[in-house]
């Protein structure tokens, strides 16, 4: 008899899959009644599939006394209530690493977009308006001061990305890094006063809600560009129309928002903004390897071997 799993949330189509003929698959996340499914076979289920954002709350780890594990599809894991499952000794994995090099292309991709103007470029050749004259001048990108917030193994991929662009790179964690040849800021705004662009890669949730507040993003500045591939929550979306607004910060390159999907109608008629719908991780070869790891992961448990990846 095949493990039964609960799936909150669909991942990648082609790894959804493995995991139905791998594993006895309940899709929650289309079920026509939620409660009467997790009524029927919340006493069998011993694992969780879900996803960064899907919500497994602690009524839910609570309800299914056979749970053992929680694979997440996604290096964050903010939806999981991992205390709660830790007092139940329900292990949790998530899909680190194998999404680092498609996150730091996005990330230096957004740096290159807002500070060339490049969707900004695309639209004026498109409305005819190349007859009219050349566009402004937009700011370059080599030799420029580049900041990260948080260098962690994203952060390190982003740094690696930007030497090639012979950028000088700062960044600030919560401790400092060892083995790096960066210099560290003890503080986001000491960071940012040091910086052309920051690129915001912390992971999400209470420790770091808003860490990027106003008063960073005037020490960014006037040419200064903020750019999040990280999560919504980090910055303060409220500040940061504000402060682009009134001009005291440059532009910004936004992968993703506070209330995902919704997003600010201030931003959309701004050109010095560049806005994505959530997509550092989003091409086929990241996202197969990513639900491969979150299936292995489940697997493995199974089996009675260790996970590969359980959350720190």
């Amino acid at each position: 008899m095949k493990p039964e799993i609960l799936s909150v949330a669909p991942m990648y189509a082609p790894c959804m899959e493995r995991l139905a003929r791998e594993l006895t698959l309940h899709r929650l996340f289309d079920a026509p009644d939620a409660d009467a499914l997790l009524a029927q076979v919340g006493p069998r289920v011993r694992g969780i599939q879900a996803t960064g954002f899907a919500s497994v709350p602690a009524a839910m780890i609570d309800a299914l006394p056979k749970l053992e594990i929680v694979s997440v599809f996604g290096v964050g894991y903010d939806g999981v209530d991992v205390a709660a499952a830790r007092r139940r000794n329900v292990v949790v994995t998530n899909t680190p690493d194998v999404l680092n090099d498609c996150v730091a292309d996005l990330a230096l991709g957004l740096v290159i977009a807002t500070s060339r103007r490049l969707c900004a470029g695309d639209r004026y050749v498109r409305a005819g308006k190349w007859f009219a004259g050349p566009m402004p001048l937009a700011s370059r990108v080599a030799g420029k001061r580049l900041g990260i917030l948080g260098l962690g193994r994203i952060g390190r991929t982003i740094a690696k990305r930007a030497s090639g662009f012979d950028m000088t790179i700062a960044y600030h964690s919560r401790h400092p890094v060892r083995g790096v040849p960066f210099r560290y800021c003890a503080t986001p705004v000491e960071l940012a006063e040091s910086s052309d662009f920051l690129v915001v890669i912390t992971p999400g949730g209470a420790a770091t809600k808003h860490l990027v507040n106003e008063a960073v993003m005037r020490a960014l500045g006037p040419a200064g560009i903020l750019v999040n591939v990280a999560r919504g929550s980090v910055v303060d979306e409220q500040a940061l129309v504000r402060c682009l607004q009134e001009g005291v910060l440059g532009g910004a390159g936004l992968d993703v928002f506070e209330d995902e999907p919704r997003v600010p109608e201030a931003l959309f008629a701004m050109d010095n903004v560049v806005l994505q719908p959530h997509v550092g991780s989003a091409t086929h070869e990241t996202r197969r390897a990513m639900g491969d790891l979150a299936v292995d992961n489940l697997l493995a448990h199974f089996a009675g071997r260790p996970v590969l990846t359980p959350v720190p």
